[in-house]
């Protein structure tokens, strides 16, 4: 049998590995010492070149199957390691043949539950790591990924403030399909509350977990909040014509969530008007483009996010989702945006760069309308900002060009 490779990067560093040689009897010069989690595989991390990647040794057919899925997965954002490529047609000294390698590039600056528990973090870590891996199974539910073997090994995570993320790495369990039933979703939660479960009690055995922590309801956290993430998510929201104002703050949850609203569907009756969002996450600098796209602003990511839930909720109020997306974009900020940077008066124009007033603005009437329970107009919110708000910014150009090695140093504190 002739040595197959298939790559999505083509790297001749690849011929020079022993593929003739188990994996598991590689010689220690290929190998790049990194944590590894538990897998039913031989996975070993290997050196080509520059890169760090993970060879897990596997039927050829599952191989392939998953390296389809994982590039499925890369091409609609969801947080999984990326696919390198499969080693097929191995054959050791004495021509026997052995299995197939499934190549998937290293995550940076990722670990394994594992290792993350034998660094003593806090009590709560095991919280935050259910919290995170929730987090990963709703986005992967709402592509229609099943993935049939949730667990902690099966995850790899990632240190984000003080919080953590997560990334799917074995897929070869999984299926994508157009979308999923609910009894197919909690079938996932059942695998990952037993899974999790045994995981945690393995740990206790170690003697890394507290002996006195409850596995079986640190386990069924994540049933908790992958339900209150599912309901944030998709659920129908039902208010009254006035009260237009929690469109805002619905889509504001979905952000601090880490999901990104690509759609607002809204319908009327006669009772008041049901809301129902959609969420999509999108890539580092989607909104800056799309903003830069729909209107010509070029400004920072979040004031671009800021803009365009606002663009989108005027779409929605106006019950303009059928009509071009350049249409309504022109329209709002003709309306919108360009009454507002327009009147900000000669005076104050030095404090801050227009889209970060018009943000300012957007939060200000967000607080008013919470404060009298119901919807501020903008211009209202505009005139309040210029009379309290806006005159106590300090000047940009006074913050500008300070030379910062002179600024006072806070003393670093833990959370």
């Amino acid at each position: 049998m002739a040595l197959q490779i298939t790559a999505n990067q083509a790297d001749p560093a690849l011929l020079d590995l022993p593929w003739s040689i188990p994996l598991e009897d590689w010689d220690p010069k290929y190998l790049a010492a990194l944590p590894r989690g538990i897998s039913r595989h031989v996975v070993r991390f290997v050196r080509v070149g520059a890169t760090v990647i993970a060879v897990k040794e596997i039927k050829e057919d599952i191989a392939r199957g998953e390296y389809e899925l994982l590039r499925a997965l890369r091409r609609m954002d969801m947080p999984s390691v990326v696919p390198y490529g499969i080693i097929s047609g191995r054959v050791d000294a004495d021509g026997n043949e052995l299995d197939a390698c499934l190549l998937t590039r290293h995550l940076e600056f990722s670990l394994p539950y594992r290792a993350l528990f034998s660094q003593r973090l806090r009590p709560d870590t095991a919280g935050r790591l259910l919290d995170a891996l929730a987090v990963l199974l709703v986005r992967l539910h709402l592509a229609g990924f099943w993935w049939g073997d949730v667990s902690l090994s099966n995850t790899l995570f990632r240190r984000d403030a003080a919080a953590f993320s997560a990334y799917l790495v074995d897929a070869e369990t999984g299926q994508l399909l157009p979308s999923l039933s609910n009894g197919q979703r909690e079938h996932d939660l059942d695998i990952a509350r037993v899974n999790i479960a045994g995981e945690l009690f393995d740990l206790q055995a170690g003697g890394v977990l507290d002996p006195d922590a409850d596995a079986i309801e640190i386990s069924e956290r994540i049933l908790l909040r992958y339900h209150q993430l599912w309901e944030e998510l998709t659920g129908v929201e039902r208010f009254e014509t006035g009260d237009r104002w929690r469109v805002d703050e619905r889509i504001r949850r979905l952000n601090q969530l880490g999901f990104d609203v690509d759609e607002l569907a809204m319908s009327t009756d006669l009772g008041g008007t049901t809301i129902q969002i959609q969420p999509k996450v999108v890539d580092a600098g989607h909104h800056s483009r799309r903003l830069l796209r729909l209107t010509g602003l070029d400004v920072q990511e979040n004031q671009a996010r800021r803009l365009l839930n606002d663009l989108d909720s005027f779409r929605a109020g106006e019950d303009r989702q059928a009509e071009s997306e350049e249409l309504v974009a022109h329209d709002w900020m003709s309306r919108c945006y360009e009454p507002i940077v327009r009147n900000i008066p000669a005076d104050l124009t030095h404090k801050l760069e227009p889209a970060q007033v018009f943000h300012e603005v957007l939060e200000h009437r967000w607080y008013l309308s919470e404060q009298v329970g119901g919807d501020v107009t903008t211009e209202w919110a505009f005139a309040d900002y210029l009379a309290r708000v806006l005159p106590t910014k300090p000047d940009e150009d006074s913050i500008v060009g300070v030379d910062t090695m002179a600024l006072p140093v806070l003393a670093a504190r833990e959370d």
